[in-house]
């Protein structure tokens, strides 16, 4: 069972209320509490419900941001904003901002007082988002559900602004194809090697000749403008505009803060997608100290995805391409190198997760590796490895992904199908595999955490679902996403029984109540490209925390309810 107390970041340029209140706290909406409020309005809708607005403080790497209410009223804490000069910005699909100037927030009791204008934005399509953009095409939903595949890198709007016609998108895909999966447009790597069990061959030339004509049809090939209006979201409303998110700046624009985690000791880590090192943040300073994993495969791709803690505190990454699970020991900030047999230690390998939760079971520890779609075990004292097939028996051309790996409390190892719809389960003891379809067929299960009871929540990626597989009564449930192409990654519940989820392509994240099916979806205030999900349960209401992993940034979001 995974532990799930994580994250809470503070930095020196927050006030000292903010760090004695503690996690979770927010104030009440008084004057004398609230340092910065106004009015939020347009003249084609008057006064606007659930328009973010942003607050960031001149030379500043912290945002505030706060949903205009049901009468068009935003309203910052005293706590989150201390005196000085902040710039605004809003978020509201269709909408930009008549900007008001700098932004003075002063000690004294009284709130400053700034309404907030709006006019029709002039140039939609840069708004939009990619679940907007994807839902505008007027076409069925099994011939662009491919489009999936691009937003782990990139925009859709970057394909769709484009003028290739089908001929240079066949270019266009050959090179994407050779691009590592931690590649964005700041820092793109290649692979090596396809993956063991990938489609090649004729049967990729006319899926990829099929997805060249689709894209030539939607782009700008053809003319100045779409052959298609836009189709947006509606703005938060009600309880989803109870919130308030701060976004915490990186010191690069390469970094990809993929996983995010707290330690026992209360530092906050995150593993960098792309890069060969990992960042530890001070809660109380924003200080980041880099440490540089040692590189295994020289010229390979770089950079970590999955981060894990053992119960002793000892961190754990997933190498990716680097074909390794890298172990940190924090107190000696040194680490231990734990590398595949060399028969699936190969071009293609591929070494995402580490799961090493249950270790102290048994004294071992599981990844995942994506080149040959197998699981290995490690003992952590010798490093020896065993390896288990849990598809060797699948039909010719049949593609698998075991994409996560998620101990239970004996360390029996549950995994993820993301090719097909299944969980998995490995027994410890007798090496027994275990297969269950989830009821959505193609849904493609991507990550998931373990509660408390045994049950695994997990993101129904192709499925648009949170899923949930009871490990007791080997039964799942299932409920779909209110907004179309949310393309749930992972899933996680906190202490009071709400489920969460983020999404590559809405830029919103959902709370579920799993009793009553009611989901409260919070807009981000701007685009984030989220992958695991993690909740602080120390304070009085949970907050979730996520990576923006093509932003350089690292988020909070505190539900006011």
């Amino acid at each position: 069972m995974r532990a799930r107390t994580l994250l809470f970041i503070g930095t020196a340029s927050l006030t000292a209320a903010w760090f004695l209140a503690g996690p979770g706290s927010l104030v009440s909406q008084t004057p004398s509490s609230t340092a910065l409020t106004g009015l939020v309005s347009s003249t084609e809708e008057g006064p606007m419900e659930g328009v973010m607005v942003s607050a960031k403080k001149t030379g500043g790497t912290i945002t505030i941001t706060v949903a205009s209410d049901q009468n068009g009223r935003y309203s910052f804490p005293r706590n989150r904003l201390e005196a000085g000069s902040y710039t605004l910005r809003t978020r509201a699909v269709g909408y930009d901002l008549d900007d008001p100037g700098a932004v003075e927030v002063t000690p004294a009791k009284a709130a400053a007082e700034v309404n907030l204008k709006l006019h029709k934005a002039s140039n939609l399509a840069a708004q939009i988002t990619n679940a907007e953009w994807i839902l505008s095409i007027p076409t069925a939903d099994k011939q662009k559900g491919f489009m999936l595949n691009c937003v782990q890198c990139h925009t859709v709007e970057r394909i769709l602004r484009s003028k290739h016609d089908a001929a240079e998108f066949l270019k266009v895909m050959e090179r994407m194809g050779s691009y590592a999966n931690q590649s964005f447009q700041y820092h793109p790597q290649k692979r090596m090697a396809m993956r063991m069990l990938e489609v090649r061959g004729e049967e990729l030339d006319k899926t990829r000749q099929r997805q060249a004509d689709f894209l030539a049809a939607h782009n700008l090939s053809t003319g100045a403008t779409w052959p298609y209006d836009f189709k947006t979201l509606p703005r938060p409303k009600g309880s989803s505009t109870k919130v308030i998110i701060t976004e915490y700046d990186l010191p690069r624009r390469t970094i990809e803060p993929h996983d995010v985690m707290m330690d026992l000791d209360g530092n906050v880590w995150y593993s960098s997608f792309g890069e060969q090192s990992v960042g530890k943040m001070d809660p109380l300073t924003g200080k980041i100290t880099e440490y540089n994993i040692p590189i295994q495969k020289q010229g390979w791709p770089t950079g970590e995805l999955g981060l894990e803690s053992d119960r002793d505190g000892n961190l754990w990454f997933g190498m990716t391409y680097q074909a390794a699970v890298a172990k940190f020991d924090r107190k000696a900030e040194k680490f231990q190198i734990y590398l595949p047999p060399a028969e699936y230690n190969k071009d293609m390998t591929q070494i995402n997760m580490a799961a090493p939760q249950s270790s102290h079971v048994d004294g071992k520890f599981w990844s995942q590796n994506n080149g040959f779609a197998v699981i290995h075990r490690y003992d952590i004292a010798t490093g020896q490895t065993e390896t288990f097939a849990p598809f060797k028996n699948s039909k010719e051309g049949e593609n698998h992904n075991i994409y996560d790996v998620i101990p239970d409390a004996q360390n029996n190892a549950y995994f993820t199908d993301f090719a097909q719809e299944h969980i998995g389960r490995l027994d410890a003891k007798t090496g027994k595999i275990s297969l269950w379809p989830t009821p959505t067929k193609d849904s493609a299960p991507r990550r998931g955490q373990m509660d408390a009871q045994g049950r695994i929540w997990f993101g129904e990626y192709r499925g648009n679902r949170i899923g949930m597989f009871d490990t007791k009564t080997e039964k799942f449930q299932e409920w779909e996403a209110p907004t179309p192409w949310s393309a749930p990654y992972d899933a996680t519940m906190d202490k009071t029984g709400h489920v969460w989820t983020g999404s590559m392509t809405t830029d919103r994240v959902i709370r579920l109540d799993p009793k009553t099916g009611k989901m409260d979806e919070y807009l981000l205030p701007k685009s984030t490209n989220i992958r695991r999900v993690f909740v602080d349960d120390r304070g009085a209401t949970p907050a979730l925390w996520v990576g923006s992993n093509h932003g350089a940034s690292i988020v909070k979001l505190e539900p006011l309810d």
